[in-house]
């Protein structure tokens, strides 16, 4: 297993921030809806002003817990996991629609609650929606070459992290899992890995559930 990290990645500032919503709106052309993927804490926590939600599919990436969180999920001392859109495979996740006069409002909100630590890049996207349509949609990749990249952990790993219960500003590692997992089954999709991960952990995901272990 990669080591986590022994440093915080620092935190980018305001023009770099600005500089990189800047670059992911250019393909935008101002007056259209835009779209957003959700792939992880985005589906049962959108914050985001839409008018319309659809299940999608993307091909080329795929789910996988693999980003050291030592804030919102974990300690300096003790990082927890949160989920990357990965390259290769596929992922169902929930595309939001964004009215354009909300676009650079709500995209700049995104931005400050994904891409504060430059963890991920932003990527359009096509996705296919569950009414047959394609859409471009703005998803958050996650970066390979950043200092919190987890790469491949194994699943015996990755229970490893569970069982140490670190917790950070938002719960643990398992209460994502958890989350992510009755989210998908809420909205009808399925990620087996982490469906697996979950009985391994020995925890219930059905609606209601939290991070509640079974006996």
């Amino acid at each position: 297993m990669a080591a986590p990290p022994t440093d915080l990645p620092r935190r980018l500032g305001r023009e770099d921030m600005e500089a990189s919503l800047r670059r992911a709106l250019e393909p935008w052309d101002g007056a259209s809806p835009a779209w957003v993927f959700g792939y992880g804490s985005l589906i049962w926590k959108p914050e985001l002003v839409f008018d319309r939600r659809l299940t999608a599919f993307v091909h080329g990436y795929h789910r996988r817990l693999c980003l050291w969180s030592r804030v919102n999920r974990g300690t300096p001392e003790c990082p927890g996991l949160v989920a990357g859109l990965d390259r290769g495979g596929s992922c169902a996740g929930v595309v939001y629609r964004v009215p354009a006069h909300e676009v650079r409002r709500q995209f700049g909100q995104l931005w400050e609650r994904e891409m504060f630590m430059g963890s991920y890049a932003p990527r359009w996207l096509r996705c296919r929606t569950a009414d047959g349509s394609d859409v471009q949609a703005l998803a958050f990749v996650v970066r390979r070459d950043v200092a919190n990249y987890a790469g491949k952990l194994t699943e015996a790993e990755i229970l490893d992290v569970f069982r140490r219960g670190s917790s950070g500003r938002f719960g643990t590692s398992l209460d994502y899992l958890v989350n992510t997992v009755r989210s998908l089954h809420e909205h009808g999709l399925r990620d087996p890995h982490f469906e697996r991960l979950a009985r391994h952990a020995g925890v219930a995901t059905g609606p209601g559930s939290g991070t509640r272990r079974r006996s």
